[in-house]
């Protein structure tokens, strides 16, 4: 039997936990990173399928004009939405189902792991309906002072177990989790 496909948030927080200033921006994410690059390459290996939330979908398109251009990989895209664009992009999936279905379908299918990029609205939603197995949490170490939490906001508790964690030689810490 083949192994089940793991949905991962693969991401980069301030140390003081955001995701992006409150405009969207990261430019505090604009550093050299260490060879490796905080092991980036080997994650984009082990994953076939990404996850978008629309706010940064739409950012990525406006950027790069499509969605292979941010990381310069293949991948099936699918974005989470309750307002799909005319036209449609070739090649990108919207979501107008229950997360629930949508996770069970797409972990039945065959092939690799499943990251879901961002943001904070995406994350939540997944959480909340128990589809994610993994969080894989890069912690820069700088504060921004405000902007978009890792998770947006809600009442709830989601345990972790720690998997591991990995320091760089330029002060990033890597935490990996399970999800409870």
């Amino acid at each position: 039997m083949a192994a089940k496909r793991k949905i991962i948030v693969h991401i980069a927080t301030s140390a003081d936990g955001f995701i992006a200033r409150s405009d969207g921006s990261y430019d505090w994410l604009d550093r050299p990173s260490p060879k490796g690059n905080y092991g980036m390459d080997a994650f984009f290996r082990s994953i076939d399928t990404i996850l978008w939330g629309r706010k940064t979908y739409d950012q990525a398109m406006e950027k790069f004009g499509n969605l292979s251009g941010p990381f310069g990989m293949e991948a099936k895209h699918f974005v989470l939405t309750h307002r799909i664009p005319e036209p449609r992009p070739e090649g990108v999936g919207f979501i107008e189902e229950p997360i629930q279905k949508f996770a069970k379908r797409l972990r039945a299918r065959r092939g690799k792991d499943i990251w879901i990029m961002g943001g904070g609205g995406i994350i939540a939603a997944f959480l909340d309906a128990g589809e994610i197995d993994e969080f894989h949490i890069s912690v820069i170490p700088v504060f921004i002072g405000e902007g978009i939490p890792l998770i947006a906001p809600a009442r709830r508790t989601a345990e972790l177990k720690l998997l591991g964690t990995k320091r760089f030689s330029d002060g990033v810490v890597q935490l990996r989790y399970a999800v409870r």
